[in-house]
């Protein structure tokens, strides 16, 4: 894989990340995030507190005997399929050990699962030259619809 550290392009550049992406129940985004942003501030260029989170889906599993649900989930036999809804919550940082470490033990401390599915990936995140009065026509400022309807 190629080094893109010295990526330079007239739109911007690369900076090395980690991606987090974070299954939860669509009701723990905001908790999840919100322990996060105690230890990092999630920021991509001029914002923070930056994520994204999919539509909601499901997550299906078959609990082994000696887990969690096998233990307090009372009439719950080994091995039956239990499925719940799920949304995907993605984060980056930079890649750092230290700053990973801080993130992780945030995320698995609020987590409402003992053994939540998280996936961390080595990735490259683009940053723009940043210009807040550019005269780009694509640009929200510039293109007469705005801003989306907010969520």
């Amino acid at each position: 894989m190629d080094d893109l550290s010295n990526y330079r392009a007239k739109s911007g550049n690369l900076v090395a990340v980690w991606t987090l992406e974070i299954q939860t129940l669509p009701a723990d985004v905001d908790r999840i995030l919100d322990a996060v942003m105690e230890v990092h501030p999630l920021e991509y260029g001029n914002y923070q507190r930056n994520a994204s989170v999919s539509a909601v889906g499901w997550e299906t599993s078959q609990p082994k005997e000696g887990s969690t649900t096998t233990t307090h989930l009372k009439g719950f036999k080994a091995g039956g399929t239990e499925s719940y809804p799920i949304v995907e919550l993605k984060i980056s940082v930079p890649r750092d050990v230290q700053v990973l470490e801080r993130v992780m033990d945030a995320v698995l401390y609020v987590h409402q699962y003992e053994e939540p599915v998280i996936y961390v990936r080595e990735d490259w995140a683009s940053h723009s030259a940043y210009n807040p009065k550019n005269d780009n026509p694509n640009r929200w400022w510039n293109n007469g619809r705005g801003l989306p309807k907010k969520i």
